[in-house]
């Protein structure tokens, strides 16, 4: 039966500018209109090119910015360039951040010259993209309840069995809200008629908003006249309305809704967006790890007991969501989570079950299906899409190959699209035997010539096939759409196959006809007295993370100090003295674990050249940077921008460059360090907040530097019985050098030394000094509701503090050698039991057994 046709329900911007932002005016000088197209720019024949129409004449959408472009020096150009560039940098954009068990990172490829739209034709693609957004939500919507699509023959019985998206486990499920579809991304190209069609849908983990806004706030910086010249729409009222959307899905229940972002982690190739949209739209960032299901409810393992998530952002495919019901990696998804969503108990954005309709093997269907679920006439046709599981369709494909692109119909991102064209007679016989075994798990879609457009190319414009990903999302009545997006071109002019991994990205812009909405999701409308996520609700994983983070910044400093006193000496000038001390930093350098005990000086430069550059060298700087980084993605969330540019600095700081080890050059990276280390220390304790998140940081700090002064100071002692010159570089590298010589007006002692290093509770560097703040912190840790707060941890460090405190260093050196013989056993016996300490914490905050519900 035909249904009704509905009322137009979306909103092309949403929300209305605030009664209290006033109307933006261009007050600057616009450049003149070229006549010609900018920096050379020759568009490719045959294709439409995005710039330029087959007149040569510029499109009325670009050319206020192309104006600028032709009017902009080469070194104007070059100096924006190398800003976007440095902007990126500092962000810490990149994609697959993680691609190797070294952890290096690969840098986000942005193109500065955006794609740019028109105000009309984007009211013509964002009414199709929310007739699309309603016409899927139905699809999803039949096919898990009444499957009135399938018994009446409107799909193939075989294009939804035979698709390992539809979860059977999802069927007869009404999620939450009553909407399968909360959000979606259209890859849209723009083929010779110049009309953009759908290429694909991505409704299971959709990428790219984060990327988006990340784009727009670089190239607003970089382009910053031009872009308001431009009246270029906004981006914050749609994440705005994105967010009131997922709070409108929770469950009812007394209280302010929680939502989570779920993460599959670090090594996600686009951890970057998740962490980055998670900050901007208030969420907590979680692993699957960070969550349990008990009562067929899902929680949020947190410091202080289990707290209720009401609404769940993945991140991850239908297929990872729960290990229990869908057989599934336990290590992304979270058992039970399915039944816990059956229950009602936690909506999650998107369903699982919706990527049965990711599949191209729905295009062909897709008018028939809009005409009988919406009474409506497709508005935005797709690139010409054959199912082989038809036939009819089979036989066109087979009668001519080479005209097509095959993709599998159902395998979502693991193999490229095959042009047949480009094989060869073999590969191509090959390859059309396969499809006819198995025709219903292929699609074939016409070879569309795409559409150009110019991109910055070693500064000068070339045409490059471009692909826009724009995206919908559900809102109060309807769908609304991005005014904007992602698009990507192509890395060369000859590639035919676009993608984020393979592509160069660009900004979209689309332009406003009227007043430009200058909403932002950073200026709340209404005081909040109390904000939605408490400060102490930190999960345990973020929490292990920091605490890492803090250990992992101490010791890689005390390693920077440590190869800083020894490169001066052979910097330096050459004496006795010298090498004595020489040798006695590198008797500490063996104490910290990154240097042999056979290793001969004579051999100590190559050495020292691997632990500043060997990131396969265990304890060396760039590997111990590398954990240092892992450990700060896993809470990225938590910090700053500007903290991020420190670990960012770090790494560029750190490169020894190629060749012989050269001590002046080591030394002034060295000093480098130090000093981006102290900044990341302030930062640390000047901008972030002083909740349970930052104290696991400063415990993890305390307790490393703690245990590696007590190291030190046992390997100093011991080698001391001998040659006391092992103390100058000891108090170097604890930084206590000049308050020794305030102190004692004397060449170091042992005895001083150690009291200055052990017991000085004045001395920032000293042991006692981090025993102290440990004491601070522990009392303010969280202990949960009705928890003693004698904890095991609390019970460890008071067993053993103590003991230290009773160490009388006057008494032991009254007695020749007896000083040397007893504080190295002492000092590594109480590092142990620090390390204890740190066990204790591990097994009480972040091993996470069974906690109280909350």
């Amino acid at each position: 039966m035909m249904k009704t046709p509905s009322p137009p329900l979306f909103r092309l911007f949403p929300g209305p500018p605030k009664a209290n932002h006033k109307p933006f005016t261009v007050t600057l000088p616009l450049a003149e209109p070229p006549t010609a197209p900018p920096l050379g720019y020759r568009p490719a024949e045959g294709v439409y090119d995005e710039m330029v129409g087959p007149d040569g004449a510029i499109r009325p959408a670009w050319k206020t910015f192309a104006g600028f472009l032709s009017h902009c020096s080469p070194a104007d150009l070059t100096g924006r360039v190398a800003t976007g560039q440095r902007l990126l940098r500092d962000h810490g954009v990149t994609f697959n951040i993680y691609d190797d068990a070294l952890g290096t990172s690969r840098p986000w490829a942005l193109d500065l010259i955006p794609l740019i739209l028109a105000a009309s034709e984007w009211r013509e693609v964002a009414a199709g993209l929310e007739q699309r957004a309603r016409l899927l939500d139905a699809v999803l919507a039949d096919l898990h309840g009444p499957q009135r699509l399938l018994r009446e023959g409107i799909l193939p019985p075989a294009l939804v069995f035979a698709n390992p998206g539809f979860l059977r486990p999802a069927v007869g499920v009404t999620p939450p809200g009553g909407r399968f579809l909360s959000m979606m991304g259209t890859d849209l190209v723009r083929g010779l008629d110049g009309r953009w069609c759908v290429l694909g849908d991505r409704l299971q983990a959709t990428s790219g908003q984060g990327y988006a806004l990340e784009n727009r706030i670089i190239l607003s910086n970089v382009f910053p006249e031009e872009f308001n010249a431009s009246r270029v729409e906004r981006l914050a009222a749609f994440f705005d309305q994105e967010r009131e959307q997922y709070r409108s899905l929770a469950p009812s229940r007394r209280g302010a809704a929680t939502v989570a972002l779920l993460t599959p982690g670090p090594n996600h190739e686009t951890y970057f967006e998740h962490a980055f949209k998670a900050r901007y739209l208030g969420l907590p960032l979680v692993e699957s790890s960070d969550l349990t299901v008990r009562d067929r409810r899902l929680h949020l393992k947190t410091l202080e007991g289990l707290r209720r998530i009401d609404v769940l952002l993945r991140r991850i495919d239908d297929a990872a969501c729960d290990p229990l019901e869908l057989g599934s990696s336990p290590a992304l998804g979270i058992p039970g989570l399915i039944e816990a969503w059956r229950h009602g108990s936690v909506a999650i954005v998107n369903p699982p079950g919706c990527g049965v309709a990711e599949t191209p093997a729905l295009h062909p269907f897709m008018p028939a299906l809009c005409r009988h679920l919406l009474g409506e006439e497709l508005r935005l046709a797709t690139v010409p899409t054959l199912w082989c599981g038809r036939p009819a369709d089979l036989a066109r494909v087979l009668e001519n190959p080479s005209r097509w692109v095959l993709k599998p119909a159902f395998a979502r991102g693991d193999r490229d699209p095959v042009f047949v064209d480009e094989l060869s007679p073999g590969a191509a016989s090959e390859l059309t035997g396969r499809v006819r075994a198995h025709p219903e798990a292929w699609i074939a879609q016409e070879i569309l010539p795409l559409s150009t457009a110019p991109t910055l190319t070693e500064g000068r414009l070339e045409p490059r096939p471009v692909v826009w990903r724009a995206f919908t999302s559900g809102a109060k009545e309807g769908f609304s759409v991005m005014p904007g997006g992602i698009s990507r071109v192509s890395s060369s002019d000859h590639r035919r196959i676009v993608t984020l991994r393979s592509g160069v990205s660009k900004d979209t812009w689309v332009l406003s006809d009227g007043v430009v909405n200058q909403f932002s999701i950073l200026r709340s409308q209404t005081v909040v007295i109390r904000p939605d996520r408490p400060p102490g609700a930190v999960p345990s994983r973020a929490a292990d993370h920091l605490f890492w983070l803090g250990r992992y910044a101490e010791r890689l400093e005390q390693t920077v100090r440590t190869l800083r006193s020894i490169v001066n000496r052979l910097a330096g000038e050459s004496s006795e003295e010298r090498l004595r001390e020489t040798e006695g930093g590198v008797s500490l350098l063996r104490e910290l674990g990154v240097l042999a005990d056979d290793v001969p000086l004579t051999a100590l430069r190559t050495h020292l050249g691997e632990l500043m550059s060997d990131p396969r060298r265990p304890g060396s700087v760039p590997r111990l940077i590398s954990f240092l980084r892992f450990n700060a993605a896993g809470a990225r969330d938590r910090l700053s921008d500007d903290t991020w540019r420190i670990f960012n600095r770090l790494e560029r700081d750190a490169r020894l460059g190629p060749g012989h080890f050269v001590p002046s050059a080591a030394q002034e990276i060295l000093d480098t360090l130090v000093l981006d280390l102290a900044a990341f220390s302030g930062m640390e304790q000047e901008n972030m907040t002083h909740g349970h998140g930052w104290r696991f940081l400063e415990l993890g700090r305390r307790i490393e530097r703690g245990h590696s002064i007590l190291s030190l100071a046992a390997a100093a002692t011991e080698r001391a019985s001998l040659d006391e010159s092992v103390l100058v570089p000891l108090l170097e590298i604890c930084d206590s050098t000049m308050t020794y010589r305030r102190l004692h007006f004397a060449r170091p002692a042992l005895a001083p030394v150690l009291d200055l290093l052990v017991h000085d509770r004045l001395n920032p560097r000293s042991v006692a000094r981090q025993l102290e703040l440990i004491r601070h912190h522990l009392p303010l840790l969280p202990h949960g509701p009705g928890g003693s707060r004698e904890t095991a941890e609390v019970a460890h460090f008071n067993g053993f503090v103590p003991n230290l405190d009773e160490v009388d260093l006057p008494v032991l050196a009254a007695t020749p050698g007896r000083l040397e013989n007893v504080v190295p056993t002492l000092c590594r016996r109480f590092a142990g039991k620090l390390e204890g300490l740190s066990d204790e914490f591990t097994s009480h905050y972040f091993s996470h057994a069974v906690r109280r519900l909350r």
